[in-house]
């Protein structure tokens, strides 16, 4: 492979310098930073609110917070995490890394690129706004069921308005991906020669097109039930409040696969580098990838097990859930296939993603005993599934990302980090992780329910327990907020192949990666 680069001519931001670069830029690597700045920010917030959760819990009572604020944190904190830092945080990985992948200058449609990012500023700015609203904010959980939804007070139309800009903001950038992939990949590149992070992220752009319509649709049901006088969901006027359960989920199920299939992509690309061996069974990879991807549109009434289902409803979303264990254990089968005999070395990228593989299979488990339908009725709505959701969720994407954060850091800023620091966070992340979500599994096995700001005495000590790794998980991040600041400023100059076993065109140019790169594509063999 060959490669041709320069950072000095023909700048999109000609003439731009300080705050009006970042706000005018169309360059993919500014937007890629300003995407992974916002999704640190909003991680620290997202997590913020987690702490007055688990302050509130940390023994029986009420000691911190009413009832009310308490199911907007719990409801808030979901959205801020979802579409605040999770989804912004691959998109930023997506802008900075698959033009570099793929060989191409910049993303197909640079432009639309900065709306898309200047868009979530704006729409979390009004999300937040209505926790100050008379009324406060949303307090009706992420899923915003109603009629608990509708009782929101003046607050409503502008969670509704917040979460389209959201949306909008995906879908735009959703289809820059995909336009980047399909038409700007460098000669000789096929498609079957893709990284698979870029294999991954194409398959969840086309999963983002195909659901967030749908989103919107719920949520623009609820607000014309609310302000219109319809009554999709409402009994009394003839309509179903279950039928708003089938759309979100419809949205919702697939949503979870938009949050784990780029972490997919990241892992499969850090094992290797670090095994020192090509990834096993590269095809079956990209095979598995478009299975779950597909699987995932037809399990959503899993979540609805105990809404009162015909029985063969319950089997069919029962077996079909069963079904996405297949090639998800087809990618962690390949994944220990690549580092059995490998000559691997062990650097923080490597650590968070050999946890990854671990800890996401303890989820994926926790998954299939709640896809189980007569064991569901039992789980459902308890801890467990919290337990559930947040080892798919924290230990997957959120480790998925921090291992891409620094595998990548090299190339963004020129510099090594700091390893003993990177360490550091590793393991007091892994250790107070599996302090703070471990226990939830007993706690809803014994039957807590989720959403509570008060209870019983006997879920005391597991509380008491997880309230305290909640507590460390959040401090053992501030390394990581340091270590990031610490690598911008300076420190030992990274190489342009920042890592021994790494492969693939970004490693082909300097660090850091020069503002503009490819002007001349490089010939893929």
């Amino acid at each position: 492979m060959t490669a041709t680069t320069h950072d000095d001519a023909h700048h999109h931001e000609a003439g731009y310098g300080g705050l009006r670069r970042w706000l005018f830029t169309t360059n993919h690597k500014d937007i890629g930073t300003l995407y992974l700045l916002w999704s640190l920010a909003m991680f620290l917030v997202g997590g913020a609110m987690a702490l007055v959760i688990r302050a509130e819990l940390f023994q029986p009572g009420l000691q911190v917070v009413d009832p009310y604020f308490f199911n907007q944190m719990t409801t808030n904190h979901a959205l801020v995490m979802i579409f605040g830092a999770v989804m912004p945080a691959f998109t930023g990985l997506a802008n900075w890394m698959i033009p570099l992948m793929v060989g191409a200058p910049d993303m197909a449609l640079p432009r639309m690129n900065n709306w898309s990012f200047w868009l979530l500023p704006f729409a979390f700015a009004i999300l937040l706004a209505t926790l100050f609203m008379p009324g406060g904010g949303a307090a009706g959980g992420w899923t915003m069921y109603p009629p608990l939804m509708l009782q929101t007070g003046d607050a409503f139309p502008f969670i509704i308005f917040a979460i389209h800009i959201m949306g909008i903001s995906s879908i735009m950038g959703s289809i820059n991906v995909i336009a980047t992939i399909l038409n700007m990949r460098a000669p000789g590149m096929t498609l079957m020669k893709m990284p698979l992070f870029v294999w991954t992220w194409l398959i969840t752009a086309y999963l983002m097109i195909a659901v967030m319509p749908v989103l919107a649709g719920a949520i623009t049901m609820l607000l014309t039930d609310q302000y219109f006088g319809t009554t999709f969901f409402s009994a009394a006027g003839g309509g179903d409040p279950v039928l708003y359960q089938h759309i979100f989920w419809f949205f919702g199920h697939p949503e979870v696969y938009i949050l784990i299939l780029p972490a997919f992509g990241i892992v499969s690309t850090i094992i290797p580098t670090f095994a020192r061996k090509p990834l096993f069974g590269y095809s079956s990879m990209v095979y598995a990838t478009a299975s779950i991807a597909f699987l995932s549109f037809i399990v959503w009434a899993h979540h609805m097990f105990t809404v009162g289902m015909p029985l063969a409803g319950e089997l069919f979303f029962m077996y079909a859930t069963m079904l996405i264990a297949v090639p998800t254990g087809v990618k962690v089968f390949n994944w220990v296939a690549t580092m059995w005999r490998g000559a691997m070395t062990f650097e923080t990228p490597m650590l968070f993603a050999v946890a990854f593989v671990i800890l996401f299979t303890i989820g994926g488990f926790s998954g299939l005993m709640l896809a189980i339908a007569p064991a569901d009725f039992q789980y459902h709505d308890t801890y467990f599934v919290v337990a559930h959701f947040h080892y798919v969720l924290v230990t997957g994407a959120i480790f998925a990302i921090m291992a891409a954060a620094y595998y990548w850091l090299p190339k963004w800023t020129g510099h090594m980090y700091d390893e003993r620091l990177g360490q550091w966070h590793f393991w007091l992340s892994t250790i107070t992780v599996n302090v703070l979500f471990f226990p939830q599994h007993f706690l809803g096995l014994a039957g807590m329910p989720r959403r509570i700001p008060d209870y019983s005495v006997q879920f005391a000590d597991w509380n008491l327990v997880s309230s305290l790794g909640g507590f460390a998980f959040g401090l053992s991040q501030l390394i990581f907020v340091w270590l990031v600041i610490k690598c911008a400023r300076g420190g030992q100059r990274a190489e342009a192949r920042a890592w021994e076993g790494a492969e693939g065109l970004e490693w082909e140019v300097p660090s850091p990666a020069p503002h503009h790169t490819f002007d001349t594509p490089p010939a893929v063999r």
